[in-house]
């Protein structure tokens, strides 16, 4: 499949003209911090471009068909279902995209919370999605500056800017995400974040 079918197929799945832009912004930007970094941006490009396959889908079918699937469901999960919409989009960039490739399914699959383990390519699409043109939060510009330039210092940036603003809203940051934290800034012990000065 070229790459315009590809394309023509998410907005098809998609069916919502937003959603359909921010995957065409994310993937134009993975394929910048791609080229950048050494990452093959084919590979970068297709994993932002599939990154949100599920994302319009409501709490309840995210967990159903994640069931379905046998796809891990965790205590935070299930109290915060928009999340599962990245494995279960890996499930979906398998299964109606004929994507094979575990690096594609792997980024597609960390986009939204991060893990302790991350290759080169999932942090391009996790930063793509986070720092793509459209996003509009004061941090964006320095942390997409930063990722042009040092991936793992733009990991630790956007990390930290992501748990300031849960604890603006009174939220909990995801085990992953704070497992992730540690891997990128070990400095930091759990629960207690870093200034962006």
């Amino acid at each position: 499949m070229s790459y315009a079918e590809l394309t023509r197929a998410v907005r098809a799945h998609l069916d919502q003209d937003h959603r359909y832009r921010h995957c065409v912004r994310v993937a134009r930007s993975a394929d910048v911090l791609a080229q950048i970094h050494g990452v093959d941006p084919r590979k970068a490009r297709l994993a932002a471009l599939l990154h949100d396959l599920a994302r319009l889908y409501s709490g309840e079918r995210l967990i159903d068909e994640c069931e379905r699937r046998d796809l891990p469901i965790g205590e935070f999960e299930r109290r915060n279902p928009v999340v599962l919409h990245a494995p279960l989009g890996a499930a979906l960039a398998r299964e109606q995209f004929g994507v094979e490739d575990p690096e594609v399914l792997s980024a597609i699959a960390k986009h939204t919370l991060g893990d302790e383990a991350m290759s080169p390519l999932d942090c391009i699409v996790y930063l793509a999605d986070a720092l793509e043109p459209g996003r509009d939060f004061a941090n964006r510009r320095f942390i997409w500056d930063l990722a042009c330039v040092d991936l793992r210092a733009a990991m630790s940036a956007a990390i930290v800017d992501n748990f300031l603003y849960l604890a603006s809203l009174a939220r909990e940051p995801a085990p992953q995400t704070v497992a992730m934290q540690r891997i990128f800034d070990p400095s930091v012990s759990q629960g207690v974040q870093p200034s962006l000065n």
